[in-house]
């Protein structure tokens, strides 16, 4: 049992899996810290200087200066201020992953093969492979002419 529980663990999926997991959770941190400390702030400024942590609603009917105030009092609160910083994040973060989905599939696309135009066609008479450029079949010496209608259906 042990034998087969190193086997599952040391599949390359299985440690692909565990690499993308805590690479994705320290770009999820990253990315948490420049909305918190960087978007958030400008926006704020931009928006008459307001600290998106410190909108709240208060649901006691008290009304608090800031959100430590009203936690240190253990007042129910609804921290939209903080549900826009998550949100922002989020958006943030599916954007990258979008591009990084799309510039990954853009590489893998295979490129389409060139058109190759055919260098032979088909006797009518004998159906064997002449150049293109033939208009006498050097296996049966028929005439073959492209505006010609195929054999079967001269003789009918």
């Amino acid at each position: 049992m042990l034998k087969e529980f190193k086997e599952f663990a040391m599949k390359g999926n299985m440690v692909d899996l565990a690499i993308g997991v805590i690479i994705g959770g320290a770009f999820g941190k990253v990315v948490s810290s420049i909305v918190s400390d960087l978007v958030m702030p400008l926006l704020g400024l931009l928006l008459g200087k307001v600290n998106f942590a410190n909108l709240f609603i208060s649901l006691n009917g008290k009304s608090y200066k800031t959100l430590e105030l009203a936690k240190a009092d253990n007042a129910p609160t609804l921290t939209y201020g903080l549900f826009l910083n998550t949100l922002l994040d989020f958006l943030i973060i599916a954007f990258v992953i979008f591009i990084v989905v799309k510039q990954l599939n853009r590489l893998r696309r295979k490129k389409e093969e060139p058109v190759v135009k055919p260098s032979t066609k088909t006797c009518p008479e004998c159906i064997s492979d002449i150049p293109i450029a033939a208009t006498r079949c050097k296996f049966c010496t028929c005439v073959v002419d492209d505006r010609q209608a195929p054999a079967t259906d001269r003789y009918m």
